[in-house]
């Protein structure tokens, strides 16, 4: 089983997180911030990932420090359990409708970090979460797991709908690109030997 586990105490957050490539999308998530909590659990969900989450944050300031470094610890987490990556299909991409939203993804497995990141999401807030936040998110996570995400919003104007829909979208796509492929289980998927 492809797994991790990451502790990352700062003077803002303390974080315990496992992950499972290999689960059957079962998660446990307190985040302290409700709005995470659903992104974080339909993510483990729609990527069959097993994830735990738990976190004591300074969400009295501001949910900034625990969504940014929940981010930082689940992209540490992914590269973790990548391990050197030998045997994954290394890219794949989605369109993903969410209602009246659509969602394009795709993800490269590449070894290096980069975001390219095209939602217009139309509200400062869905409840008390601040929007902004989710591009903090996925900037720190790409950042640690050393993957290329393009996302781009295709349709949509429901806030809520479009952060889901990218959630998903990029669950789906991992789960894909991390899955094994048979015909090549012992190589590394790059001409270089080495995902970097």
């Amino acid at each position: 089983m492809r797994s991790s586990e990451i502790r990352r105490k700062t003077a803002e957050t303390d974080i315990v997180l496992t992950l499972c490539l290999d689960g059957t999308g079962r998660s446990r998530v307190d985040t302290g911030c409700g709005f995470l909590n659903h992104m974080l659990t339909l993510f483990a969900k729609h990527g069959r990932f097993d994830l735990d989450v738990v976190c004591h944050g300074d969400t009295e300031v501001d949910d900034h420090h625990t969504v940014e470094d929940i981010g930082i610890c689940l992209g540490m987490a992914f590269a973790q359990a990548l391990g050197n990556g030998a045997g994954i299909f290394r890219y794949a991409s989605q369109i993903l409708p969410m209602d009246e939203a659509l969602i394009l993804c795709a993800v490269d497995l590449s070894g290096r970090a980069h975001l390219a990141y095209d939602l217009e999401i139309p509200t400062e807030k869905v409840g008390t979460f601040d929007t902004e936040l989710t591009e903090e998110f996925l900037a720190a996570f790409v950042r640690k797991a050393n993957l290329t995400l393009h996302l781009r919003q295709l349709a949509g104007k429901n806030s809520h709908h479009i952060i889901e829909g990218a959630f998903k979208a990029l669950a789906r796509s991992l789960a894909q690109a991390v899955a094994i492929d048979e015909r090549y289980r012992d190589e590394i998927p790059s001409t270089k030997g080495v995902l970097s």
